[in-house]
C-alpha cells in the first residue's frame, strides 16, 4: 500500500474524523474505501458502455412487437366501414 497526502478544508477534515469514528474506521480507511468504490463503479459503467457500443442489434420494432397487424376497413369519412354500433341514424332504437 502507498501513502497519500491530501489537502482539505479544516471543516471537511473535522467532518471526516467524526464520520470515520461513527463508522468505526479511520479517515484513511474511509477515503481508501471511498476511492475503491468509485473505481468499481467506474469500471462497471465502462464495461456496460462498451457492451452497449459494440451491440450490433437494431432496436427497431419487429412485426410481432407492434400493437396490431390487423387492418381496419374505414369508409372515406374515416369511420369504420359496416356495423357501426351506436351511430345516430335518426331512427329510435
Amino acid at each position: 500500500m502507498k501513502n497519500v497526502t491530501i489537502t482539505v478544508e479544516d471543516s471537511v477534515l473535522e467532518w471526516a474524523r467524526i464520520e470515520a469514528a461513527r463508522r468505526g474506521s479511520s479517515v484513511s480507511r474511509m477515503l481508501g474505501d471511498f476511492m475503491a468504490e468509485m473505481q468499481r463503479r467506474e469500471d462497471t459503467y465502462e464495461r456496460a458502455y462498451l457492451a452497449w457500443r459494440t451491440d450490433e442489434r437494431t432496436w427497431q420494432a419487429t412485426p410481432a412487437a407492434t400493437k396490431s397487424n390487423k387492418k381496419v376497413a374505414r369508409s372515406p369519412s374515416g369511420t369504420r366501414a359496416g356495423g357501426q354500433k351506436g351511430s345516430k341514424s335518426g331512427s329510435a332504437a
